[in-house]
This record gives structure tokens, sequence and C-alpha cells, in this order.
């Protein structure tokens, strides 16, 4: 249950990035044409993002103890002790940006082109965070397995 939960949590988080990154493609080429595809996809990324969250809140209360104490036993305790706490708080930023997405692509792109320069902002500092957050579980759980080898 618990690599369910951990693989579906980073599915779900590939899932924002490429929604957003999505947006952002259609947003750079905003016509009458594609705005309902970037309002639906907009709307689609913050409810991705929250399952995302909810999925690792359950897994971080309830399953993250026992790694957090192999992580800081083993050669590697940065993995908590930077990249979990830096991933705890970008979290909440992500939160934000996901929920504004949808706000700001409300707006006729095709248009308004300070409402386009927006959502394109918004949508790259997504996929950016996404991915910063997706290379620090990779560390998280690289802290794990270094945790677990004999040394």
């Amino acid at each position: 249950m618990k690599e369910i939960l951990l693989m579906a949590h980073v599915f779900l988080g590939v899932l924002c990035v490429l929604g957003a990154l999505w947006v952002f493609v259609d947003t750079l080429n905003a016509s009458e044409t594609n705005l309902a595809r970037i309002r639906l996809v907009s709307r689609f990324v913050p409810v991705v993002m929250t399952v995302g969250f909810l999925i690792a809140g359950y897994w971080y209360v309830n399953l993250y103890p026992a790694d957090k104490a192999i992580i800081l036993k083993g050669p590697w305790p940065f993995a908590h002790d930077f990249f979990m706490e830096t991933k705890e708080h970008l979290v909440l930023m992500l939160l934000l940006l996901t929920a504004y997405l949808p706000i700001v692509a409300s707006a006729n792109l095709s248009l308004n082109h300070d409402a386009r320069r927006l959502t394109l902002w918004v949508s790259a500092l997504i996929v950016l965070t996404g991915l910063v957050m997706e290379g620090e579980g990779g560390m998280i759980s690289m802290g794990v397995r270094m945790g677990l080898l004999p040394h």
C-alpha cells in the first residue's frame, strides 16, 4: 500500500506539471479556438494537485516517519534536512499557483495580452516548481536507499 500511495503521488505530480505545460503552450498560441481547452486544462491542474497533496499528506503523517528515521541515521541526512524541508514549503507555493491558474486563464487570452502574460508566468512557475519538487522526491528516495545500504 505504501508504494502505491507514493507512486500515485509521483504520478499526480507529473500530471500537474504536464497540465501546466499544456496550458503554457496553448497560451503561447492563444486564439478563440483553444480558449475553452486552456480553461478546461487550467481547472484540471488544481484538482490533480489537490488530490496529490492529500495523498502526500496521508503518506507524510502515517508512513514517512519510518523512512525519515532511516534517512537521518544513514549517510545522506540532508535528504530530509534540506530536500524534504524545502519540499514541505514549496508545496504551499505550488498549491497557491495551481489555485490561481484557472482564475488568470479565465480571461480572453487571445485579446488580453496582460492576462496572457500572467497565465504564461503562472503556468511556467508551476512547471518549474513541480520539476524541482520531483527532483527533491528523488533525492529523498535515494536518502532512504542509501540509509538501507550496509555501511
